[in-house]
């Protein structure tokens, strides 16, 4: 059960006003309590990602509000609402905080998550790697799985270079599928590392129209263009996919908590089969400043915060 809370205090990272990095602050908020088929996690580190820097800038709304940052974290179990089964307190684990709008996020010191959001944290990853796996782990996941395509089958990956397109190349030809990684020049020998058959230069196209296309870059009809007739294109921002053309599928996908397939990628890292990057570290007392790293251009890897 959850350890008395009353009178606890905590700080988390959080806007009261949308606008640059100046406008990370740190608050003083109570500790949260797990409701029922929740964990409380004592965070250890949490990624930051661009849509931090959405939430920051207003790109969802909220105004008036004080709205909470961090969406992936990776801690310990430290305390459980009613109705949870197989966590106790000190358990390891990663999850997904989803949501754009909400008070607190993963950017403090104990963050609630539903029961059903977590997994086992891996054994044989560090705990920044870790926290680099939730949000892009299971945006790629998915996509992949919604590009529905079968082994043998043509992909392009654009963004490849990326967190989720990085991701994306990895789980692609994982399951069969020849990848074309489209990325920056210097980044060829990177995504061919990853698994990538063939490389595309930013700005370039392939040698001739793919089955699919995964677009991590959000390039949309440039990315839909390089599709053949009849196939597929998935995007990775809800209401941004550019219209279907020639046959083609279009999706959008939209990453959702999963503790289950959150459970099989810990399965993978642990087992070296997934690549995951970390490009620096910043204590949560500095989230300001890593929102200044965030908006810095080339960033190669998660940032991440530590409690």
């Amino acid at each position: 059960m959850s350890a008395n809370t009353s009178g606890r205090t905590m700080l988390a990272a959080v806007v009261n006003g949308f606008g640059g990095p100046e406008r990370v602050e740190l608050a003083e908020v109570p500790v949260p309590r797990p409701a029922a088929g929740q964990v409380r996690i004592r965070v250890a580190a949490a990624g930051l990602n661009p849509v931090d820097g959405a939430v920051r800038a207003g790109v969802f709304g909220g105004d008036g509000q004080q709205l909470g940052l961090g969406w992936e974290v990776v801690g310990e179990i430290d305390g459980t609402g009613p109705g949870v089964t197989g966590w106790s307190r000190g358990d390891r684990v990663v999850g997904l905080h989803y949501g754009a709008v909400k008070p607190l996020g993963t950017h403090a010191e104990y963050v609630v998550l539903d029961a059903t959001a977590v997994a086992a944290a891996p054994a044989a990853v560090d705990v920044l790697a870790a926290a680099a796996l939730p949000l892009a782990g299971l945006t790629a996941a998915r996509a992949v799985e919604q590009l529905g395509l079968a082994p043998g089958s043509s992909v392009l990956v654009t963004g490849a270079a990326g967190m989720v397109g990085g991701l994306a190349v990895q789980l692609a030809a994982r399951a069969g599928l020849v990848v074309t990684a489209l990325a920056g020049p210097g980044d060829e020998e990177f995504v061919r590392s990853l698994g990538a058959a063939a490389f595309v230069p930013r700005g370039g196209a392939p040698a001739g129209a793919v089955d699919g296309v995964l677009d991590a870059a959000v390039l949309g009809g440039p990315a839909l263009a390089l599709v053949r007739d009849g196939g597929v294109y998935v995007g990775l921002i809800p209401h941004h996919a550019p219209a279907a053309e020639r046959g083609i599928r279009v999706e959008e996908q939209e990453v959702a908590p999963d503790g289950e397939l959150l459970a099989e990628l810990v399965a993978l890292a642990d087992a070296g089969a997934l690549t995951l990057r970390v490009s620096e570290a910043f204590p949560l007392a500095e989230a300001a400043k890593a929102h200044e790293r965030l908006a810095t251009p080339g960033v190669r890897g998660r940032i991440v915060l530590t409690a």
